[in-house]
């Protein structure tokens, strides 16, 4: 009897976790803790593709979201290394309330079309096909090209901009630094051939001496 709920639970419990960890996502300050927390949404959302029998797309989005997308999110954080006194204390602004708001109307006017297609009943199983990579290859660069290549645009947008904020911090510093050892080279070099000034010097650091 258990076994023939136990996908129904299983379903509702990664359900929960997914939507959860969404919520999590909005909510907290500490950037870290998003991230876990999005890790956990994608992760119970690729165990709602293994229960739907779509192991492709299951293993597809451990692979590239929860391995790949959040890492790349954690290394922008580490990069740019906020501090709680540079997140600022959380605040309920108006634009939050109005967002909240919106969400919640939004659910309320698609749960009753999503209820419906769930009351469905299914015409029959999936076939042979369903959720290998040739049917999802066929689909990916056929039917969905379109939003395949914008979405590499997207993910080639945000290592630019990662490169931006990298260079933004180090490239000053290596101007001056070159800058100072040059000046520091050019004044060597003026003692070095100058003997009075070579004196003065050894005589400066003799008086600091004692």
């Amino acid at each position: 009897m258990i076994f023939a709920v136990l996908p129904d639970i299983l379903f509702y419990l990664f359900a929960l976790l997914a939507v959860g960890g969404a919520l999590s996502v909005l909510t907290r300050r500490n950037p870290m803790t998003c991230a876990a927390s999005l890790v956990v949404s994608v992760l119970s959302v690729a165990l709602l593709y293994f229960l739907l029998s779509a192991h492709f797309v299951g293993v597809a989005q451990m692979i590239v979201y929860a391995g790949a997308i959040v890492v790349l999110f954690i290394f922008v954080i580490m990069l740019l290394n906020l501090t709680d006194r540079e997140l600022g204390r959380g605040r309920m602004t108006l634009f939050k309330i109005f967002g909240a708001f919106l969400a919640l109307s939004v659910l309320a006017i698609l749960a009753p079309g999503m209820r419906s297609m769930v009351e469905l009943e299914p015409s029959g199983g999936p076939g042979p096909a369903y959720g290998g990579t040739a049917e999802v290859g066929r689909l990916l660069f056929g039917e969905y090209l379109l939003p395949f290549e914008l979405t590499s645009i997207l993910i080639l947008a945000a290592m630019v901009a990662g490169v931006v904020l990298a260079k933004r911090d180090l490239t000053p510093k290596r101007l001056f630094s070159l800058i100072d050892w040059l000046l520091a080279l050019a004044d060597r070099l003026s003692i070095l051939r100058s003997p009075q000034k070579r004196e003065r010097k050894q005589g400066g650091a003799g008086g600091e001496a004692e």
